[in-house]
Formats: structure tokens, sequence, C-alpha cells
């Protein structure tokens, strides 16, 4: 007899964009000329510097088990970032290393969230943040955002959210945001750190993203807009996607030395510390970068620039021009309710552009938002000039 799997996994999707990788990488193998807008990772190679202080972590046969909460060299390293990019003073022991920022934020929600808490995340969101507070047995109170704002968070719509559930307890803030983009200026972050402020709820700030920002633009932590919010909020970041890392696994928390120490403890009893030898490599990229990190987000606003103008020459397509990440999430909806070959919604359009024209978007309806895809420009641009054509050429099909 076949054992029940739990109710609460029985809730848990699968993630879209692993599932969508999976089905790209698929028809690549079968000879299948795929453009892949759908993986969220650098399509650059790791920087020479980072990879040369791997080496010589394991020619010093630096591979044993490290402390849970990180080796304290690179847990100070951390902390010398933050006070120098973001102007936020922590120490080590405010400061849990975990295998990706994935994890970081799943080992906080764990640690401060009970049964009837409620987690409070904007939409669109990035495709993992409602599993994982289900994963901590708390449950999402969704905060709908606008194009025409941005898909920014309005503090008076979130006031009255707050209001409307008084079981209200953490918001998860993500800023640069996957999938759009956005950045929040300082002022607008003043406004929402106020109110949660006032009500007493835990910002958890995703700002993995913090270092590919574009047109000037200055990326700010909410924790230090106000000097009260460093001990209300959660900082995650890591060193996946500013680093071309992802597959190093390491994210890291800053917050509360009693939140951090909880989430602590719930990292014991699960993955344990990360990988040493990743951990040498991150004190040297927190330490002694070189010019690749610029470079890279260079390149990225180069590619931003261009398939947002390819983009927008399609008619009825909206969008708009993010200024972070390495997203666009432009608006499709005409092209749902006017085609003729009975698309029905976003996740129909997206299996037929790729079993058509062989071009990988991840659907709007895995970020809580019908109507929109998501396109990934960490990619060549080879690849954006191609699969620009191909989905202009595919929007011309349907009607």
């Amino acid at each position: 007899m076949a054992i029940k799997l739990s109710n609460r996994i029985r809730l848990i999707k699968p993630s879209p964009t692993l599932t969508l990788s999976a089905k790209a990488k698929e028809m690549k193998d079968a000879g299948i000329d795929v453009i892949n807008f759908g993986v969220g990772e650098p399509d650059f190679p790791t920087p020479d510097y980072i990879k040369t202080a791997a080496h010589q972590a394991i020619d010093a046969n630096f591979t044993k088990y490290t402390a849970n909460a990180g080796i304290i060299e690179l847990r100070k390293a951390i902390c010398a970032k933050l006070e120098r990019d973001n102007g936020l003073k922590y120490e080590a022991k405010n400061i849990l290393v975990s295998p990706g920022a994935k994890a970081s934020i799943i080992n906080i929600l764990v640690a401060v969230c009970d049964t009837h808490d409620q987690v409070i995340i904007p939409v669109p969101y990035w495709v993992s943040y409602p599993d994982q507070v289900m994963l901590a047995n708390a449950s999402t109170v969704l905060l709908q955002t606008h194009e025409h704002d941005s898909y920014k968070i309005n503090p008076l719509e979130l006031e009255t959210l707050i209001n409307e559930n008084p079981c209200s307890k953490v918001l998860l803030l993500n800023s640069p945001s996957n999938p759009t983009g956005t950045v929040y200026t300082r002022s607008e972050l003043t406004a929402i750190a106020k109110i949660c402020l006032k009500h007493n709820i835990l910002v958890i700030s995703d700002e993995i993203y913090e270092r590919l920002v574009y047109d000037g633009i200055e990326h700010v932590s909410i924790a230090s807009v106000l000097p009260e919010m460093i001990h209300q909020t959660v900082v995650i970041n890591g060193v996946s996607k500013a680093y071309a890392m992802t597959g190093w696994r390491l994210g890291y928390a800053a917050g509360p030395a009693e939140i951090i120490a909880a989430a602590g403890r719930v990292q014991e009893h699960s993955t344990s510390c990360v990988n040493s030898i990743t951990q040498k490599a991150c004190v040297v990229a927190l330490n002694s970068e070189d010019d690749s990190i610029e470079m890279m987000r260079r390149e990225f606003e180069a590619r931003r620039n261009f398939l947002f103008d390819e983009l927008m020459k399609n008619p009825h397509v909206t969008g708009f021009k993010p200024q972070g990440a390495f997203y666009l999430f432009p608006d499709i909806s005409w092209y749902i309710k006017n085609n003729k070959v009975g698309i029905k919604d976003t996740d129909h359009f997206c299996n037929v552009l790729l079993e058509k024209h062989h071009v990988a978007l991840v659907s709007g309806s895995s970020f809580g938002m019908d109507g929109t895809v998501r396109f990934s420009y960490a990619n060549s641009m080879a690849n954006l000039v191609s699969g620009s054509e191909r989905f202009a050429a595919f929007l011309k099909e349907l009607i």
C-alpha cells in the first residue's frame, strides 16, 4: 500500500521556472533550436578571482564542516559589505549564511511564523514566496499592485490590507523585483516602513538583485530608511545574481540577533552549513571585487534597452521599463482576449509559443498575474534578437 503524502506537500506546486527550463532543455537535447527566456541566472561565467579563491581553499584542504551560521571570516565580510554598500551596521551574530537566498527566506519564515500568522506578499511575486509561506505553516495575504504604478506597493492599500487582516505579521518585499524589475526609491520605502513600524510588521527584504540597477538609480535597503527599521527588518541577499554564482549556492540573512539565532536552529536541523569551499570563495568575492561585476551590470543594461524597445514595437503589448534585475514583464492580455486560435490564458499562450516558435517564456500566472509574461534578458544579444523576432511573428499569427 502506498504511503499517503502529507496534506501540506499536496498543496505545494512545482517551481514553474524550473519546470519550464527542464522542458526547454529537453527540446534542446532533441536538437531543437530553443531560445530560453525563462531562466533567471546570469549567462556569464563566475569571475576568475573568485574561482581562484575556491581552488586555493581546496588546495588548503578547507573541506570540512564549518560553523552552522557560516565561518566568522565570511560573516565579518558580509557585515563590512552591508555597512559599506547599505549603511547598515551589524555584528557577526546578526548574520546567518545559508545555501542560497531561497533557504535564507524559508529559515526566517519558519523561525517567526505560527499557524495563524499572515504573510503579506505583493502581486506579482517571485514564484516561491507563497509556497515558502505554506511550508512555514502560515497564511498568505496577497496585495495587488498595478502596471501604471510600476507594480509598486501603494502605502494606503498596504495599511488597509493590514487592518483587514489582523494576524498580519510579515511583509515580503523584493526590490529590485523578480519578475517586474521594479526598484523602490528611498521615499517610497520610508512610507512603507512607517506603516510596518506602526503595525509591528516584520519586513523580509529580498535584495538579491541589488547590484543590478540601471539608469544611475540607487538601490536602497528598507532597513536603512529609518533608525528603527534595522530592528524590524531581515535583509536577504547573496552572491548568485551579481557575481554569476547561481550554482555555488550561498545566500545570507541579516537581522535582529534573536531572529537570526532562531533561524539558525532551523538550519541546524535541515541543511546545516553551506559548503566550506563556497564560503571561502565568497569572502574574496565580497572583499576583493574587480571590474567584472560592473561589466556584467552594463551589459545587462544594454540588453534591457534593446529588448524593451523591441517588445514595445508590437501593437497591444504594454509595459514599463524596469530599473533593476534582468527581467521584463510585459502585458499581453489583449492577445489572450482577441486571438483567433483559441488561446484562453497565458499558460496556453506560452505553451503554444514554445511548441511553434521554440521560445520559452514564463507565464505571468506563475507570479500571480495572468495576462503577462516574463522575459529574462540574462541571455546573449544574438538570442535577444532572434527571440524577439520569433515573439513578434507569433503575435502576428494570433490576429
